[in-house]
Order: structure tokens, then C-alpha cells, then sequence
């Protein structure tokens, strides 16, 4: 994605837009980044499963909130409340990106996946023998991805002189593994080969795999309080302790950085402390 003119608001031009897991963390973050940016008759859909919270963002940034640096002229924000782990959930979003989508400027189209669990960290390897806990896991962080996705890039089509680009809000755990996160990693990983997969059969979709680092979210007090493994739950303890959680809208700045420069191999994995 080329930087638009300027430092000014809008500066990305017309663009549609869609973020998953919106309502809080990251997501919250990087919608009131990216808002700004959004040029006039550019499209925000926002995605999450709690309605409140995502109508809190909305009427902010309708509002040119996001710490008082505005909105772009003529951005519309809409907001789609939807438990993407469920089949109903996800037809309803996906609903929501094949009306949106075609309405939107025809330029350009950004979607973040970045909605995501830990699943049960309490739980080791040998504990996981429910496949409905398994499967819903996998709804929620796989499929639901995969299905959005490729939604999106059929809503949106192959328009001459547009450009597209998919952001999976990846993680460590993707290429590393972590006691009691057997879910949570297998997933990371099968999301990041899925969209490697999709830069190869796609050479013209901008494909990203951005892992966050450690941030200061509610998954990280869930991983410092609730991880089985009594040594990976005072890693986490540690990383909080030492200060070394990232705040979430450092973050996201460098991956609005990197959608700017747009230097990245497609497919990549990229990871907040290689930048």
C-alpha cells in the first residue's frame, strides 16, 4: 500500500477496510489508527462479537475520536456484532462484507484478521480429548479467517489498478511452541501457512503476517494467571513484572508503518522486534 500525500488526515485516499476482533486490544487500537487515515468515501467495517463496546468505537470515530486527531473527510464506519466461532455469526459477517464491500471505492482493500483466543491454557496436550471444545476452537481462529477472507476478496474482485492487501495478526506462538498452548500455537501456525498459501496462489493480493509481540491485553492477564505449566505462567509473570508487555497502540503503529512502506515479501512473517 503506497503512503498517500502528506501527513494530513486521509492521506491512504478512498479505501475500504475491514478489521476483525475490533471491540478491544489490539483491534481497538488499530481502528482508531487507521481511521485518520481514511480518505473521503472510504468504508470501516468493524467486526467483533460484543456489540457495545464495537458501538462505542464506531460513534467515536464517526466523531473524529482516536485521541483527537480526526477522522478522514467522509469516512463511513459501520459495525456488524458477531460471534465469528459460530456458523449464523459467521454468515452474518460475511453478509456484512459482500454489501459493504462492492459500495466501497473501488481503489483499495485492507482487511485485518485479527480477531482470536487463547482457548483453555489450563489444559495440557493430554487434556485436549473433546473434539466439540477442538473444533470450536478451530471455527472461531481458523475457519472463520479463511471463510472472511476469501468473502472479502471475491466481494471485492480483481479491479483494474486497485490494490488488495490481507493483514493475519500472526504471533510467536506460530513458529514457536509453548507449554499448555497446544490450541492457541497450532492455530497461529495454521493461520500463517493459510496466508502463505494465499500469497502464492494470489501474486497480486499484498499478504502479511504481523505478530504483535507480548502486549498489555486481557489475553496476557489470562496467560500470566491461568497457563497450567506453573514455569510458562511466571515466563508471562515476568514479561509484565519487567515492564515488557508492549501497549497495544505501539504496537499497531508499526504495522500501519509497515502497511506504508509496503516493503514486506509477501506471505512474510513479520514480527514487532524484527522492525
Amino acid at each position: 500500500m503506497e503512503p498517500g500525500p502528506g501527513p494530513g488526515p486521509g492521506r491512504w485516499g478512498a479505501i475500504v477496510c475491514v478489521l476483525t476482533g475490533a471491540s478491544r486490544g489490539f483491534g481497538r487500537s488499530l481502528a482508531r489508527l487507521l481511521a485518520p487515515r481514511l480518505g473521503e468515501g472510504s468504508v470501516l467495517l468493524l467486526l467483533a462479537r460484543s456489540a457495545a463496546p464495537l458501538a462505542e468505537l464506531a460513534a467515536e470515530l464517526r466523531g473524529g475520536g482516536g485521541g483527537g486527531s480526526g477522522t478522514g473527510p467522509g469516512l463511513r464506519v459501520e459495525y456488524v456484532a458477531a460471534d465469528l466461532g459460530c456458523e449464523q455469526g459467521l454468515r452474518r459477517a460475511a453478509a456484512a462484507v459482500r454489501e459493504v464491500l462492492p459500495a466501497g471505492p473501488p481503489g483499495r482493500l485492507l482487511l485485518v484478521n485479527n480477531a482470536g483466543s487463547l482457548g483453555d491454557i489450563s489444559k495440557s496436550f493430554l487434556d485436549l480429548t473433546d473434539p466439540d471444545e477442538i473444533n470450536s476452537y478451530f471455527a472461531f481462529n481458523v475457519t472463520s479467517a479463511l471463510c472472511l477472507t476469501s468473502t472479502a476478496l471475491q466481494a471485492f474482485g480483481k479491479r483494474p489498478g486497485s490494490s488488495r492487501t490481507v493483514v493475519n495478526i500472526s504471533s510467536l506462538c506460530a513458529v514457536k511452541p509453548f507449554k499448555n498452548w497446544a490450541l492457541y500455537c497450532s492455530g497461529k501456525a495454521s493461520r500463517d501457512m493459510m496466508f502463505q498459501v494465499l500469497a502464492l496462489e494470489e501474486p497480486d493480493v499484498r499478504v502479511l503476517n504481523y505478530a504483535p509481540g507480548p502486549l498489555d491485553t486481557d489475553m496476557q492477564l489470562l496467560a500470566r494467571t491461568k497457563t497450567g505449566d506453573p514455569e510458562m505462567r511466571q515466563y508471562f509473570q515476568s514479561l509484565q513484572e519487567s515492564g515488557q508487555l508492549i501497549d497495544c497502540t505501539v504496537s499497531a503503529q508499526k504495522l500501519v508503518n509497515l502497511l506504508e512502506e509496503d516493503t514486506f515479501r509477501s506471505g512474510a512473517h513479520v514480527d514487532f522486534y524484527d522492525i
